[in-house]
């Protein structure tokens, strides 16, 4: 069991459930655990597991010696394990809801929505066990046969975020099974249940062989002591990262060093255009929910509203007039909007963003301010460049609206900053946003759908720095490597 213990009837008591870590098919007690708080009420929701660098051992052991089962083993019974594993999901949806909510503030409409995504992704992923092909190559010596083959490349060290806790830690997890990898998990200290143990729990009880998922959670400050053991061994062989570019950076830089392969899914400064023959009024509701869906705490929220000016002031008008009515507060309260961001240091940066854009002429219309943890849908406009909110995404409930003349120039504006996830052209011509689209460098781009819009199937990532690699069964090149083989029947000739 993940829980070893919960304190007493005494209502003056710590209640709060104590966690173990997980390896090798085993709980274990961890040499410390720490306080993991509920974000909306500051109490404490958990004693979770502080590992180490021991800890990290142990479970790359585990994944170094479940791989060769692991990669043999048939694709149908890896199918039947993912398949069980959406049934468990399935049942279990309320409750693994209410933890979400609990732990990282994702309003209850959100985390029931993950589970639902998180137990299709599972049915989906049953069929990318059978993605891993080979191919005939043709070749110019006699009696040769050549043929290309896919084989996994290992263990690998996937590092969870905790925002959209459990779907992304899904994804960081069936990634790399579905290519016959087995894998460790390193989940963010805000959600060291929902992004790590919980998927820990639902692989055990669906049956996956021990060794292919462990998780090693940690304490705030403690994370850079078991990266360090990812990158001293050669067994891990694939650092795959959900999370910022600035940690992205470092891990790459290292991974450099010791020819680590990396995946990273960082987040997006993402772009919404509005042009200027669209219904105003739909235009707004997808910009509300693009905005400040998960309190704008998702990588594919949209940080910049670009509208053209035929439409700017009735645009902004009804959108700061919508921003005002979002429901805010707790995240149990199935009317809730806006839930809290995830610690006091969010709010800190909305604090500082905002301040500093508007030192520098901004003009908030809206929000720019909290009660708690919980900040107020905020808008901006007449944002400089040199302000960071105009450069860098703030991971809260922060957007800012811009006007153009022309589309070019919102394309223009569009592609200024360095991120390239995900962005929208909103129009009431779908060929002429075709035509826009190529011209946006972001590897996602929605032509009339918002920013927030994400397939299972379809190959999500992002460009320059939102990171490389893809999700859905693309993800299969990430995670093995082609073998060339070849075998000739007859002698060769040499020329010596």
């Amino acid at each position: 069991m993940a829980v070893t213990s919960t304190v007493s009837a005494d209502s003056s008591a710590d209640t709060a459930p104590t966690y173990q870590w997980y390896a090798g098919g085993q709980w274990r007690d961890a040499p410390s655990v720490f306080d993991d708080f509920e974000p909306y009420t500051g109490k404490v929701f958990a004693h979770a597991p502080n590992c180490g660098p021991e800890e990290a051992k142990i479970a790359i052991q585990a994944a170094k010696d479940a791989f060769p089962g692991w990669a043999a083993t048939p694709p149908a019974e890896k199918a039947r394990l993912f398949f069980k594993a959406a049934e468990i999901v399935r049942r279990r949806r309320d409750e693994i809801a209410a933890i979400l909510a609990r732990e990282t503030g994702s309003t209850i409409p959100f985390s029931a929505f993950q589970q639902d995504l998180v137990a299709a992704t599972l049915e989906q992923a049953a069929s990318w066990v059978y993605q891993p092909k080979g191919e005939v190559l043709e070749s110019n010596l006699p009696d040769t046969h050549s043929i290309g083959v896919r084989r996994p490349l290992g263990v690998v060290a996937s590092f969870t975020p905790w925002n959209g806790a459990n779907i992304l830690a899904w994804r960081a997890v069936l990634n790399p099974l579905a290519a016959g990898c087995t894998v460790v998990v390193k989940p963010s200290e805000f959600a060291p249940i929902s992004a790590g143990l919980m998927v820990a729990e639902i692989a055990e009880e669906a049956g996956f062989p021990p060794g292919v998922v462990n998780v090693v959670p940690h304490a705030p400050g403690a994370a850079a002591a078991i990266a360090d053991e990812f990158f001293a061994t050669d067994d891990v062989r694939v650092i795959n990262l959900i999370g910022g570019v600035n940690t992205a950076r470092m891990l790459a830089e290292r991974a450099g060093r010791t020819l680590k392969r990396t995946v990273l899914e960082l987040g997006g400064y993402n772009p919404m255009i509005i042009l200027d023959d669209v219904d105003v009024d739909y235009a707004v509701r997808m910009a509300t929910f693009g905005s400040f869906f998960h309190q704008g705490q998702i990588c594919l929220n949209t940080r910049k509203i670009i509208v053209q000016r035929g439409i700017y002031d009735e645009f902004l008008e009804k959108f700061v007039a919508r921003a005002k009515t979002l429901p805010s507060g707790d995240p149990l309260n199935p009317q809730t909007i806006i839930g809290p961001l995830v610690h006091q240091g969010a709010v800190d940066l909305m604090d500082k963003r905002i301040a500093e854009a508007v030192s520098l002429g901004a003009t908030v219309h809206t929000g720019g301010t909290h009660e708690g943890l919980v900040y107020q849908p905020t808008v901006l406009t007449d944002v400089s460049y040199e302000a960071t909110a105009s450069n860098e995404e703030t991971f809260g409930p922060l957007v800012i609206v811009e006007a153009v003349d022309t589309p070019e120039e919102a394309v223009e504006v569009a592609n200024r900053v360095h991120y390239g996830l995900t962005s929208t052209i909103l129009t009431g011509d779908t060929y002429k946003g075709f035509e826009l689209a190529p011209t946006i460098l972001h590897g996602i781009v929605n032509v009339n759908s918002p920013t927030v819009n994400d397939e299972i199937h379809a190959p999500m990532g992002g460009v320059r720095d939102s990171g490389w690699g893809r999700t859905g069964p693309d993800s299969i090149n990430d995670f093995s490597d082609v073998i060339w083989i070849n075998a000739t029947s007859s002698e060769r000739q040499f020329p010596f």
